[in-house]
């Protein structure tokens, strides 16, 4: 995911990528030694935490984050059903995808956890996407990034972000390595790059024992680290980024054989919404009209895993080439075959909305909610059907009672701003989009728009002095990251 000569990304977004690191807490492996401890002495969980959210922040405004509530709802469940039979389920983790081809997953700071869309067209089986997930959340609990990159208990977060590019650029672009290992750091970078088969055969090892205790198929991580590691053949010089980013020897596809050899067979079955999820990324690919000549062919010639799945794939291509009857279409079969799924009541409301009848996509929102009331794709897309109405005092009551069930998605907020906007109300506008701006790491932004909201003139005592003491918040959180 690197270019040279220059990186694809953005700084911090670079730092993230570096696939084989994260932050948390301690377990020995097998033969392997306790990294954790010497991790935390280094870096304390404080600043892992601030590190992965200024990255967070930064990859949330990448034009490659995929702002997909389905897609992510679906990561979250995988990866948290993981985390829970993890070294640290307490720990907090974030998953999310990014709308990128190649075959890639990555660990950052403070447990996110990212994952390209060719991961999750190339995985097989859930079991085969457990598989890589827990292999991230054992770089996170095993504290792998904070050992690779703090060598002192002095280090700040700019040099840790400035560090964490040149190792990104050392290991992933051979073209870019010569430049990054010149630098004043290059002892460091050299120093970290030489931790990575450590790090990673103790995620293998603990990843597998996570996604044994978890309910998945342990042989999914073998299945696919042996395919990937068959790919090399024909890559040569152009490896998977997973493969350039995580080093894939012949003993670590023998440690993971080994210890899936001996134990008994047991059927895992994937979750209907595994291939649901999977087929609507790949109806995102190329033009309208080749994803729908892509799910067609497959349904013509029978040549799918799930055709529940293709349908869906179907009708969404379909959606994006406009052929609302064609999507119907699909979704009728869908509704034959009795596809228990939100995903389904969420693509019937789409389909209601692009066919111009508003308020038959409401009622097919209100009553997905019914059945599936945590579905954030079925709760975003009654929020935006009610402002699509010009409902706006529904819409903003909508949003405030949101924020109360999900305080950090700034995406509430931005519905609460455009329809206090559209109602009129200035102050109450610009807060609610300070405290978007603020989720989302661009403090300046929200200070600007609490200064705005000073100005407005429209909110009575009490608004006053709320919008005071949270600029005064606000600015101080601004010079301190202006320290940094």
């Amino acid at each position: 995911m690197v270019c040279a000569p220059s990186l694809r990304r953005p700084l911090a977004l670079a730092f993230a990528l570096l696939l084989a690191f994260g932050p948390s807490g301690p377990l020995r492996a097998e033969g392997l030694p306790d990294l954790g401890d010497a991790a935390q002495a280094d870096v304390s969980p404080q600043m892992e935490k601030k590190v992965g959210e200024q990255i967070f922040n930064d990859i949330r405004r990448d034009p490659d984050y995929l702002n997909d509530p389905e897609i992510t709802d679906y990561l979250n469940r995988i990866g948290g059903r993981l985390t829970a039979a993890s070294p640290d389920p307490a720990f907090g983790y974030t998953f999310f995808a990014l709308k990128d081809p190649t075959i890639n997953a990555f660990a950052t700071f403070g447990g996110y956890v990212g994952v390209n869309t060719g991961l999750l067209t190339a995985a097989q089986t859930e079991s085969e996407l457990a598989g890589v997930l827990a292999h991230e959340i054992s770089h996170v609990t095993q504290h792998h990034l904070a050992r690779g990159i703090a060598k002192d208990k002095q280090t700040s977060i700019a040099s840790m972000v400035a560090l964490a590019l040149g190792i990104l650029a050392a290991r992933s672009n051979t073209q870019v390595a010569g430049a990054a290992m010149v630098s004043a750091q290059a002892g460091a970078i050299q120093s970290s790059l030489a931790f990575s088969r450590e790090f990673e055969r103790e995620a293998d090892r603990i990843g597998f024992q996570t996604m044994q205790k978890a309910g998945f198929d342990p042989h999914g991580m073998a299945d696919f680290f042996a395919r990937l590691q068959q790919a090399t053949r024909l890559y040569e010089n152009n490896a998977p980024a997973y493969l350039r980013t995580h080093p894939l020897t012949v003993e670590r596809i023998a440690d993971m054989q080994n210890r899936v050899q001996n134990l008994p067979y047991r059927q895992v079955t994937d979750s209907p919404d595994f291939q649901l999820v999977r087929a609507k990324v790949r109806s995102m690919d190329g033009t309208p009209k080749e994803a729908v000549a892509y799910f067609e062919q497959l349904l013509r010639e029978h040549k799918y895993v799930s055709e529940s799945a293709a349908h869906l794939g179907l009708a969404r291509a379909a959606l994006r080439a406009n052929d609302t009857a064609l999507a119907e279409r699909e979704l009728q079969v869908l509704r034959r075959a009795k596809l228990n799924s939100a995903m389904v009541e969420s693509l019937a409301a789409e389909i209601r909305m692009a066919a111009g009848d508003k308020a038959g996509a409401e009622a097919a929102y209100r009553d997905g909610l019914k059945r599936f009331p945590f579905a954030r794709g079925l709760i975003y897309g009654l929020g935006d059907t009610l402002y699509a109405t010009n409902r706006f005092t529904d819409a903003a009551a909508f949003a405030e009672n949101q924020i109360q069930t999900y305080p950090q998605d700034p995406s509430f907020y931005f519905l609460l701003a455009k329809s206090q906007a559209a109602l009129g109300r200035q102050l109450a506008q610009h807060r609610a989009l300070a405290e978007a701006y603020a989720l989302q790491g661009q403090t300046a932004q929200a200070v600007e728009q609490l200064t705005l909201a000073q100005r407005a003139g429209d909110g009575n005592f009490y608004d006053q002095s709320v919008v005071e003491a949270r600029l005064k918040e606000l600015k101080a959180r601004l010079a301190e990251e202006k320290r940094r």
